[in-house]
C-alpha cells in the first residue's frame, strides 16, 4: 500500500496566514518566522498536492479558486487542531493555559483595567491574549478560529455562538456645561439636537446601540459619524463641537475626569446595551468561558 503524504499543521498555519495577510513579509511575521521559511513550506505543500495555489508576482499576492477552497478547510482543520490541546486544558486546573479574548474598543479601555489585576491573581495560570477589535472583525475571528471568545455589547449579530450576559450597561447624554439643564429622570431622545449628536461611525456597535435607543429616524440621517474613540469625541465635545451619548461603563472609568461636560441618564426603554462573553458552540472550553463570565461580571 502506497504511503500518504499529508499536509502539516505548519504548512496549513502558513498558507493561511498568507491569505489573511496578502503579503509574504507580513504572514512571516504573523508566524514568527522567516519570508523565506514561509515560502518554501507553501511551495512544499503547493508540490505535494500538486496545484498551484497562490500565483506569485512582484506586487500582488494572488489565490487560485481552489487555493481559497483550501484556506477555507484549513482553518477547519487549525480550529479542529486547537480544540485538541483545549480538550486537554479543559481537563487540567480551571482558567489555565492560553487563551485567546477580542474585546471590543468602547469596552476595552474601560473594563479591561479594572478585571485584569483579579484575574492574574486569581488564576496566575491563565495566559489571556487580548485582541481589541471592532464587532464584525471579532466575530469573524471567533468563527474563523483566531480568538476562542469575545466580550462585546449585544444586540449584535454574533453568528452561531453561546452567550454569557455579564450585566447591562446603561447610556447617558453627554454635552458641554450648562448646554442641557440636567435632571433626575434623564433626558428624553425627543430632546436631543440631531445635527449636534457626534457617534462613532459604522463598525461600532456602540453606533448602533444609541440609534436603536433614540428611536428617532431623523437622529441617523442628520448625526456626524466618526471614525474615531469615545475618547476624541469627548474632546469634541469638550470643544464644544456637539455632544454624545455614552455608555456608563465609560463614566465610571472617568472619561470626563478633567473635562466641563455634565452627563445625564438618556430616559428610554432600551437606553442601555447588554455586555456579554460569547464563544463557539460545542467549544471543549465552555466550563473556563462561563468561569470567566462569573469573574467578569463580578468585575
Amino acid at each position: 500500500m502506497a504511503a500518504t503524504y499529508l499536509p502539516t499543521i505548519k504548512q496549513l498555519q502558513y498558507l493561511v496566514a498568507l491569505r489573511d495577510a496578502g503579503h509574504f513579509g507580513r504572514a512571516a511575521e504573523a508566524c514568527f518566522v522567516t519570508q523565506s521559511t514561509l515560502s518554501a513550506g507553501i511551495r512544499e505543500l503547493e508540490t505535494l498536492i500538486g496545484v498551484t495555489l497562490v500565483e506569485r508576482t512582484r506586487r500582488v499576492v494572488r489565490f487560485t479558486p481552489l487555493g481559497d477552497r483550501i484556506v477555507e478547510k484549513a482553518r477547519r482543520v487549525l480550529r479542529e487542531a486547537d480544540e485538541l490541546g483545549d480538550l486537554a486544558r479543559a481537563a487540567g486546573r480551571p482558567l489555565s493555559g492560553e487563551m485567546r479574548m477580542s474585546v471590543i474598543p468602547t469596552i476595552a479601555p474601560f473594563m479591561l483595567p479594572r478585571i485584569m489585576p483579579r484575574l492574574r491573581r486569581d488564576y496566575p495560570d491563565l495566559k489571556l491574549y487580548l485582541r481589541e477589535e471592532a464587532s464584525a472583525a471579532a466575530c469573524d475571528g471567533l468563527h474563523q478560529g483566531r480568538t476562542d471568545c469575545v466580550l462585546l455589547a449585544l444586540p449584535y449579530a454574533c453568528g452561531d455562538v453561546e452567550v454569557a450576559r455579564l450585566f447591562d450597561d446603561p447610556l447617558y447624554l453627554a454635552f458641554p456645561a450648562g448646554e442641557i439643564a440636567p435632571r433626575q429622570a434623564g433626558i428624553a431622545p425627543s430632546e436631543i439636537d440631531e445635527t449636534r449628536l457626534l457617534l462613532l461611525e459604522d463598525g461600532h456597535c456602540l453606533k448602533d446601540h444609541a440609534l436603536a435607543a433614540c428611536n428617532r429616524p431623523e437622529i441617523r440621517a442628520e448625526a456626524t459619524m466618526l471614525g474615531t474613540s469615545l475618547h476624541t469625541i469627548v474632546q469634541m465635545v469638550e470643544n464644544g463641537l456637539g455632544l454624545t451619548i455614552l455608555p456608563e461603563m465609560a463614566l465610571s472609568a472617568g472619561i470626563l475626569e478633567g473635562t466641563h461636560i455634565e452627563a445625564a441618564p438618556l430616559s428610554a426603554e432600551t437606553a442601555a446595551r447588554h455586555i456579554a462573553l460569547v464563544w463557539r458552540k460545542a467549544s471543549p472550553r465552555e466550563k473556563d468561558f462561563r468561569l470567566l463570565a462569573e469573574v467578569l461580571a463580578e468585575g
